[in-house]
């Protein structure tokens, strides 16, 4: 039997699994964590501690119709502004909180379309930030950048608040594609903004790619991968497009019968695969590459790297504070998630209160099977004597989780005296041998993503 026979035996193709950024998944948090509990898990962080932050910006110019993320358009700044305003007073919400000597290890502003913001509001925001939370020695800033909405006044004044870590949006540069997905954008200007922003001297550049787009073929997407290696990204993200119209209403303009089947997918994801390992990129957990250099990929090969919110990611903090509508935030006790509607999130903060509307606080149990997904996410490797020694499981049930993992794919993984690993050929199955740790209902999570 080939691999690609085993891969469809065990349903590879038909399957709808988590992409595990946390554990549980956000579809499992509950109304049981509110502002209440948020403020005081903020209280609890150590003086000082290292921690890190994202800030959501929810508004984009142009919608673009493959994306999930709980966005709003907006033609003016008004709204734009508005919102910053509640930011601001977010953040003096934060500083009442906060133990003194805390720092910023990571900084991270996403959305929506954070370039969104004028020149005034990048300053101001940055400058209240690193007022409550000042930067550590070495710390990241990094922003994601749409190449359709940004200009010289705009990263001048990222550049100048500390921005060191550009994250470009690309997704794919076949015209037609582009058009099919609501996202034109010439690859000519892609590349001037990547030249603007290399010229401001930020030297780390992240980038997205997708595989599994409308009219996407394995000619056309390695004509997307070689254009992107010609901008020399120092991080590449390929994620597999996730076709939820349920979820996201604006994805029914997508062409369903022009998206590509499970098994053409696989070859598409396949075909960029090579290209990046033969451009000398590092294979990083199921869906990055990155440059050896890049710290990413040296957390990696050292055994550090994590996973969170973003994918990937090198940062070691245990906290992470979200800001702004639908923000989701994570400390040792639990997951917290902001208001995800701007008016809903507005209203709390107005009233001096932060806006948590769900969450969920870990138990022992939960703490140990996120490792075990993290594990398998990120290293492919669940090492048995790293988890007897840091979680209170006894010997007997951890190989019981192990064999009954390792059963459910006969001749796909290797369990020995080390741990449970997954081969190279076999690591198209990684989530859904992560799902075998998952202990909640994940049939019933409707906004599981798409192999």
């Amino acid at each position: 039997m080939t691999v690609h026979s085993q891969l469809m035996q065990l349903g590879l193709f038909d399957a709808r699994v988590p992409r595990y950024t946390s554990y549980p998944t956000a579809p499992h948090f509950s109304g049981a964590i509110g502002p209440a509990d948020f403020a005081g898990w903020i209280r609890s962080i150590p003086v000082n501690t290292e921690i890190s932050l994202y800030l959501h910006v929810p508004f984009c110019r142009r919608l673009c119709w493959f994306c999930a993320c709980r966005t709003q358009g907006t033609v003016s700044d008004d709204p734009v502004r508005a919102y910053a305003k509640v930011l601001k007073a977010e953040i003096d919400l934060l500083r009442t909180h906060l133990a003194p000597g805390i720092r910023l290890a990571k900084l991270h502003w996403g959305g929506g379309t954070p370039t969104m913001l004028a020149p005034d509001l990048i300053r101001e925001l940055a400058a209240q930030i690193f007022d409550v939370v000042p930067m550590a020695d070495g710390g990241t800033f990094s922003v994601e950048i749409d190449p359709m909405e940004i200009d010289a006044p705009r990263l001048d004044a990222l550049v100048a608040a500390g921005m060191n870590r550009a994250s470009i949006g690309v997704q794919d540069f076949d015209p037609q594609i582009q058009a099919a997905i609501g996202r034109e954008q010439p690859y000519e200007t892609t590349l001037a903004v990547v030249e603007m922003i290399r010229a401001r001297g930020v030297t780390s550049l992240n980038a997205d790619i997708l595989y599994g787009l409308p009219h996407q073929t394995p000619t056309r997407i390695a004509d997307s991968v070689q254009k992107l290696l010609a901008l020399s990204p120092d991080r590449v993200a390929l994620y597999g497009y996730a076709h939820v119209p349920w979820m996201s209403r604006r994805q029914q303009l997508i062409p369903t019968d022009a998206l590509p089947t499970p098994e053409e997918r696989l070859e598409l994801f396949e075909i960029a695969r090579q290209l990046f390992l033969a451009d000398g990129y590092a294979e990083i957990g199921i869906d990055h590459f990155a440059k050896p250099s890049d710290s990413m990929a040296q957390a990696a090969k050292a055994g550090k790297l994590r996973r969170n919110f973003q994918g990937y990611t090198d940062d070691v903090s245990p906290i992470l504070i979200g800001l702004g509508a639908s923000s989701i935030s994570r400390f040792p006790q639990g997951y917290a998630q902001n208001a995800p509607a701007t008016a809903a999130h507005t209203k709390a903060i107005r009233a001096g209160q932060f806006s948590t509307e769900r969450g969920h606080a870990f138990t022992d149990e939960d703490t140990l099977r996120g490792r075990l997904i993290e594990a398998l996410m990120c290293d492919f490797h669940i090492n048995r004597a790293e988890i007897l020694r840091d979680f209170p499981v006894t010997p007997e049930r951890l190989d019981a989780l192990l064999t009954t993992a390792a059963r459910a794919f006969p001749q796909m993984l290797v369990l020995d005296a080390t741990g449970l690993s997954i081969p190279e050929s076999s690591r198209p199955l990684t989530r859904m041998v992560a799902r075998m740790f998952d202990a909640y209902d994940q049939s019933k999570a409707k906004h599981s993503a798409a192999v």
